[in-house]
C-alpha cells in the first residue's frame, strides 16, 4: 500500500479517496490523520471514500469499522461523477479565488479500477481473463476519474494516481492527458527523494499501442473503423490536431507542413506540440524504434537540431500492414513522465504498481470550470439519448447498475411530500442527476418561505436516496442529558450539533453515531446543496439502544465498545477498575457473579453500581489509572443484579486475552490461573452447561 504514503497527509487535510474499496488504503489514510492525535480528541481533518459498488461500500464500511474513526465518510458514487456540492445560484469566489459552498480536498488518492496486470503473482486466476485489449478499455474512464479529481482537489493540494497496471496505456498515457488537458495548472512532481529505501524505476516517455493484434505507434496508425476505440490520447505523441478527430477525409492525409500543423492544431481539443521554436531554432525529439532497441524504452530523450521549415514527417499510412507498423517509429512525449514511478514486482518481491505524484498550482478560469459543468451535462444528455449503455461512439460507458436516476418521478416523489413541493423547479447538477431544488425560494413572500421549509424538512426526515436510510442530526435533549447524566460525560466534550442518526423518530432510534466538525461541516453543507452525497456511513457509533429484563436501567442507551476509546476520558460515573485476574475472568466466562470476585473491593463496588451499563478499565500493578492515557484496556459491561456481563464479542474478548498474554504474560487464554482453583471450577461448572449465569440485559 504504498500509494497513500506519497499524499504527505497531516491530521488537518481533507483527503478524498475517490476508488476505496475494500478499504485498505483508507484504513492507511485514517491511522495517518489519528496517530498524532491523543485519545479522547480527534483531528481536525477528514477521509472521504468513495466507492461505485453498494456491496464493495460495505466491505469498506467492514474494514475501516476496526480504526473506530468518527472522521470517515462513505459515499456511493461513480468517481467521475463525484459531486462538487456546489449549489445552483453561489457560484462565486472568495478574495482568494476560490469557490464559495463547494467541496474541495487537501489531497486526494486516485486508486483507478484497471486491468490489474500487476497482482498476477497473488491472483494467477486473471491469466484466464486478462487480454491486451482491456487497458484500451479502460483508459477514457481512468482520464474522467483523474480530472474529477483534479477539478475537486484544491489549490496546493496534491492528487496521487495510481494503478496496479504495467501498462503505459493506463499509466503514463492517463498522466499525460491530464498534464494537457490542465493547461499549467498542474505539475507532475518528481518525488525520488521520498522513501528513498523504496526500489523504483522512473516512467516511460515512449510506448506503442496494442490493439488486434497490430502494435500502433502513432494515431495516424489506427484504422479509420477503430479510431472510436483507440483514442489520440493513448500515444505518446501529443501532436493531436482537432481535424483528426473532425472528419475520415483528412485522415488519408500522410504530412502536415509546420504551417498547417499550426492552423489544424487546437490546443483545446488536445495538443500539445513536441516541436518548439526557441530563438529561431526548433528542437524535435528523436524517434525511436522499440521494436530494435529494447534500451531505449527507458527515459532518455535526445533532441535532434533540424531547421526551422523542416516538415514533420509521418510514414504511417492508414491501415498499413504489420511489417509497416513494425518500422514505425515510437515517438517521445514532451512531459517529464520520468517522474512517475514504476514498481516492478521481481525488485523487492512485491505487487506491480504505478504511481504519479500530481501538484495542483493553480485554479482554472471560470469559464473553464463552467465548460466542464456544460461538458459533463451534454455527455449526460448524449447517454440518454443513444442506446442504453453506449456512448455516442459506441463504446460501451460504465455506469453504476446500483445508482437510482433522479429522474424517475417516483423517486422525487418518495423524496418530498406532495402539495406545495410541486411548484419547485426541477435542476440538473453537476453530475447531470435531476433534484428537486430546495434551496432556493421564490418570490411569494410568507408562503414562499414555507414551502422551501418544508421541502427541505421533508428531505431531512426521508432523504433523497432511494434504498439509503437518511442522516439525521439527534437533537433529542431529554436523552441527550439522560445520557450524559447517566455516564457522567464532562461537559468538556461536546454532544450537541455532534450526534447524527439514520431514522428520524427520536422514539425508535436504535443506534447513534459521533461526528467530527469536519464532517459536520461536510453534512450541513450536503443538506444546504440538497443531499448531492449519497452517504452510506459516517461517523463512529458511540450509543446503542439497550433495554433490560427488568427495566430498571435509568438509561435506554448504552455504551459502545467502538466508541469507548473516544469517551473513556471523559466517563466519570459508571466506571471501576479491575484487576488482571478478574478482568481476565470476565473476558473468559463472559458473566460472572459478584461472590466469585477475586478482588473484594471491585466485589463490592460492582455490586454497588446502578443497573445499567458500565465501563471496566483494567487495573495495572504499580501503576495509576489515567482514563486518557492511550495505553488504558477498557471493555463495556452490563450490570445486573446478582451479576457482571461483557458487552463484547467471543471473537474481540478472545483477541484481547491475547493481547493481554502477550503483553503480561502468565496465564493462558484458555483457562483460568491455577492459583484461584475455586473460580475455575465454578467457571467450568457454568460453562459446561451445569449452572450459566444469565446476563440482565436483553440482546
Amino acid at each position: 500500500m504504498v500509494p497513500p504514503l506519497f499524499l504527505d497527509v497531516l491530521p488537518d487535510h481533507y483527503i478524498l479517496d475517490m476508488c476505496a474499496a475494500p478499504g485498505s488504503k483508507t484504513f492507511q489514510l485514517l491511522e495517518i490523520i489519528h496517530q498524532s492525535i491523543k485519545p479522547g480528541f480527534l483531528p481536525d481533518g477528514l477521509v472521504i471514500a468513495n466507492d461505485v459498488d453498494v456491496q464493495r461500500c460495505n466491505l469498506l464500511i467492514h474494514q475501516t469499522k476496526r480504526m473506530c474513526s468518527a472522521n470517515l465518510i462513505v459515499t456511493n458514487h461513480e468517481a467521475q461523477y463525484f459531486p462538487s456540492c456546489l449549489s445552483a445560484k453561489d457560484f462565486t469566489r472568495d478574495e482568494h479565488g476560490e469557490l464559495k459552498d463547494i467541496l474541495q480536498f487537501d489531497r486526494v488518492l486516485c486508486d483507478v479500477p484497471c486491468s490489474g496486470d500487476g497482482t498476477l503473482r497473488k491472483a494467477p486466476d486473471i491469466w484466464r481473463k486478462w487480454n491486451a485489449g482491456m487497458g484500451n478499455g479502460v483508459h477514457r474512464l481512468q482520464v474522467e476519474i483523474a480530472m474529477r479529481g483534479i477539478t475537486l482537489l484544491k489549490v496546493g493540494g496534491r492528487m496521487v494516481y495510481s494503478t496496479c497496471s504495467m501498462n503505459p496505456v493506463e499509466n503514463e498515457a492517463v498522466v499525460a492527458e491530464i498534464l494537457r488537458r490542465s493547461k499549467g495548472s498542474v505539475e507532475l512532481l518528481d518525488v525520488s527523494y521520498e522513501l528513498p529505501e523504496l526500489v523504483r524505476r522512473p516512467g516511460l516517455r515512449t510506448w506503442k499501442v496494442r490493439d488486434r493484434g497490430l502494435w500502433l505507434a502513432t494515431y495516424e496508425d489506427v484504422p479509420i473503423s477503430r479510431r472510436g476505440v483507440i483514442l489520440p490520447s493513448m500515444f505518446p505523441c501529443d501532436e493531436i490536431c482537432t481535424s483528426k478527430l473532425q472528419s475520415d477525409s483528412l485522415y488519408e492525409n500522410a504530412t502536415l507542413n509546420n504551417s498547417e500543423v499550426k492552423n489544424n492544431c487546437s490546443f483545446e481539443s488536445g495538443d500539445h506540440c513536441v516541436t518548439m521554436d526557441i530563438d529561431n531554432t526548433t528542437f524535435k525529439p528523436l524517434t525511436m524504434d522499440i521494436d530494435n532497441d529494447p534500451k531505449k524504452l527507458g527515459n532518455d530523450v535526445t533532441l535532434v537540431h533540424i531547421s526551422k521549415d523542416a516538415e514533420i514527417e509521418d510514414d504511417c499510412k492508414v491501415g498499413a500492414s504489420q511489417n509497416d507498423l513494425d518500422e514505425t517509429k515510437a515517438k517521445v512525449s514532451s512531459f517529464s513522465l520520468e517522474h512517475c514511478m514504476r514498481i516492478l514486482p521481481y525488485d523487492q518481491n512485491s505487487g506491480a504498481f504505478f504511481i504519479a505524484v500530481l501538484h495542483k498550482i493553480s485554479s482554472p478560469h471560470d469559464d473553464s470550470v463552467k465548460a466542464v459543468g456544460q461538458s459533463n451535462r451534454r455527455m449526460q444528455r448524449t447517454q440518454r439519448s443513444t442506446s442504453p449503455g453506449l456512448g455516442s461512439d459506441d463504446q460501451p460507458v460504465v455506469r453504476s447498475s446500483i445508482d437510482i436516476p433522479q429522474d424517475d418521478p417516483g423517486v422525487v416523489e418518495a423524496a418530498s411530500a406532495p402539495g406545495p413541493t410541486d411548484k419547485f423547479p426541477s435542476v440538473k447538477d453537476d453530475q447531470g442527476a435531476v433534484e428537486t431544488e430546495n434551496i432556493e425560494a421564490f418570490d411569494n413572500g410568507e408562503d414562499g418561505n414555507l414551502e422551501t421549509k418544508q421541502t427541505k424538512e421533508n428531505l431531512l426526515k426521508h432523504g433523497k436516496w432511494r434504498g439509503v436510510d437518511p442522516v439525521v442530526f439527534f437533537r433529542d435533549e431529554n436523552t441527550i442529558n439522560s445520557i450524559r447524566s447517566f455516564y457522567g460525560i464532562s461537559d468538556v466534550f461536546p454532544l450537541d450539533s455532534h450526534l447524527v442518526t439514520r431514522n428520524c423518530d427520536a422514539n425508535h432510534v436504535k443506534r447513534i453515531y459521533y461526528i467530527s466538525e469536519s464532517v459536520r461541516d461536510i453534512l450541513e453543507l450536503n443538506f444546504k446543496v440538497g443531499q448531492k452525497l449519497k452517504i452510506t456511513s459516517l461517523g463512529l457509533k458511540v450509543f446503542e439502544r439497550q433495554a433490560s429484563k427488568d427495566n430498571s436501567g435509568t438509561c435506554t442507551f448504552r455504551l459502545s465498545s467502538e466508541g469507548l476509546p473516544l469517551l473513556l476520558p471523559y466517563i466519570g460515573k459508571q466506571i471501576l477498575s479491575a484487576s488482571l485476574e478478574d478482568f481476565r475472568h470476565l473476558l473468559q466466562y463472559r458473566t460472572i457473579k459478584f461472590p466469585d470476585f477475586v478482588d473484594a473491593d471491585f466485589r463490592e463496588n460492582a455490586s454497588t453500581l446502578i443497573s445499567g451499563c458500565c465501563v471496566i478499565v483494567l487495573k495495572e500493578k504499580n501503576k495509576e489509572i489515567f482514563q486518557d492515557d492511550s495505553s488504558a484496556i477498557a471493555i463495556v459491561c452490563w450490570k445486573g443484579k446478582t451479576n457482571l456481563s461483557i458487552m463484547v464479542s467471543q471473537l474481540d474478548a478472545q483477541e484481547l486475552l491475547e493481547r493481554l498474554q502477550a503483553r503480561f504474560g502468565g496465564q493462558r487464554a484458555s483457562g483460568p490461573d491455577e492459583s484461584d482453583a475455586s473460580l475455575g471450577a465454578s467457571a467450568e461448572m457454568e460453562v459446561s452447561g451445569a449452572q450459566v449465569a444469565e446476563p440482565d440485559f436483553v440482546e
